[in-house]
Order: C-alpha cells, then structure tokens, then sequence
C-alpha cells in the first residue's frame, strides 16, 4: 500500500477556497451568536418525571447561566474582610455579558476546530491526519491543566496580596466585580493556552519546520521567554513569587517539549526512510 494517500479532491481554483472558507466562518459565526443568546438569555432548571430529574433550558435574565457560572467562579473563597463592589449601575449586567461571550467563545470552540479541519485535511497526507487526531486529546489535558493551576494557585496567592496590600496602606480592601471575574477568566485562558507550549513544539518539528536540535540549542531564549510570558499572564501583584514559578512551570515545559520533538523527529525520519524504500 502507498504510503501517500491521494488528495481527496481536485485542486480548486483559489475563489472557491475563499467562498468555502467564507461558508465555514459563517457558521462559526452563527454558533457563537447562538451560544451567546443561550447564555445570556437562558437559565437551567430541572423537572421531575417520575423518579427522574431532567434539566431543561428556561428563559430568564437574572438566572440566566452565565449568572449560574458567574456564581460557581465566586465561590472560590476570597479574604473574609476583601469585599466585591460594583462601580456603575451596569456592571452586573455587563459582568454576565462579559461571562457569557468567553463561554460562547469556549462552546464554539469544537465547531471551529471541525470547520477548521474540514477546511484543511483535504490537503493532509492521510499519516499527517492520524498524527493531528492524536494531538486533540493532550492539547485538551493540557489547557485544563493550566487553567487548573491558574484557579487553585495563582488566584489564593493574589487576592491575599491584594488584600494585604490594601490594609498596609489603610485603605478599605474592595475589588470591582468585573474587574475580578474578568482576570479570573483571562487569568485560567490565558494559563491554558501557555500551557500548550510542548505541544506547540511537538507540532512544528514534526511538520519539518524546526530541528528539535534548535530547540536544544535556544533553551536559554526558551526559559527567557518562559519568564517574560509568566509575567505577562500573572497577576502581577505577589512581588514576582507566582511569576517566578510559573516561569520555572513554563521552562518545564520548554525542556518537556524539546525532548517531545526529538521523538517527533526520529519518528518523521522512519517515516521518510520507510516511504523512499518503497
């Protein structure tokens, strides 16, 4: 059997990749507008059939499920004596819109990767979708892992700071609600995706784009920006103790997926030799 798979379809002039990549944005468009009026606008209740207890979607605004989440995210303890204030009169509303357009983003996300893939593997070797496939499932582990660690370790270490801070100088220790729940949820994404570093890395070596060589090579510029990104993702309110160590995390990772390209390589040059004997 050849190794290469043939292309699935005819090579298409390059308007009819513009109006199909046009046709899959539009409906990752709607989604994400469908998402968010779900969100924004619709609660999740139960009701009893029998023994059973079915949720089901209702309408409403004030319990709507970005409100629902927006209350699960809150129920991380806070200092007893740091208390959440809103500014305007609108913050509350703004809040749960802010919370649902992150969530709609997230939902979506599986129907952007399916359009995404739709759109490309056409133009993949058929080992190259196999390869691909297998990432999806590491990349998911990894982002939860970051997002994880961001909640239960970097958020405690910064709102007791904060909170600290705030009595050092004698003043009263408030935070604007949205201004939390914002950082919560940028701090958790922006975690995650620091956190896909070694996969990242993997997945350029193994398309031939970098030698894992040069990742060895460049490990001082690996940990260098290892540290910029862990201060440019954290909060920036521990005096560089979170920074540092989510520095040391990242540069971990660094040598985790420099090491994880060295098996990417050896395995694209099997692959290579295997298909030149055939």
């Amino acid at each position: 059997m050849s190794y290469q798979k043939a292309r699935e379809d005819k090579e298409q002039p390059l308007i009819e990749h513009i109006r199909e990549l046009l046709r899959r944005t539009r409906r990752v468009i709607i989604s994400f507008l469908v998402f968010l009026t779900i969100y924004t606008t619709f609660g999740i209740t139960t009701i009893k059939i029998g023994t059973y207890s079915i949720p089901i979607l209702y309408p409403t605004l004030y319990d709507s499920i970005s409100v629902q989440f927006t209350r699960v995210v809150l129920m991380r303890p806070i200092p007893k004596d740091l208390i959440l204030i809103t500014l305007s009169p609108f913050e509350a509303l703004l809040t749960t819109i802010t919370v649902s357009v992150y969530l709609s983003i997230f939902s979506s996300l599986p129907i952007l990767l399916r359009e995404f893939w739709a759109f490309v593997s056409p133009g993949l070797y058929e080992h190259e979708k196999r390869t691909f496939r297998k990432l999806v499932t590491p990349g998911m582990l990894l982002f939860v892992a970051g997002s994880a660690f961001a909640y239960f370790m970097l958020l405690p270490f910064m709102l007791i700071f904060i909170y600290r801070l705030d009595v050092s100088l004698g003043v009263e220790p408030t935070l604007g609600f949205n201004s939390y729940i914002s950082t919560i949820i940028l701090l958790m994404a922006g975690t995650g995706i620091a956190f896909e570093m070694p996969l990242i890395m993997y997945m350029l070596t193994l398309v031939g784009l970098i030698k894992s060589s040069t990742w060895f090579k460049n490990w001082r510029w690996g940990v260098l920006i290892s540290f910029i990104v862990a201060y440019i993702i954290s909060p920036g309110t521990t005096g560089g103790i979170i920074e540092t160590i989510i520095g040391i995390i990242l540069s971990m990772l660094y040598f985790g997926g420099a090491y994880a390209s060295k098996i990417a390589e050896k395995s694209r040059e099997k692959k290579k030799n295997l298909l030149m004997t055939k």
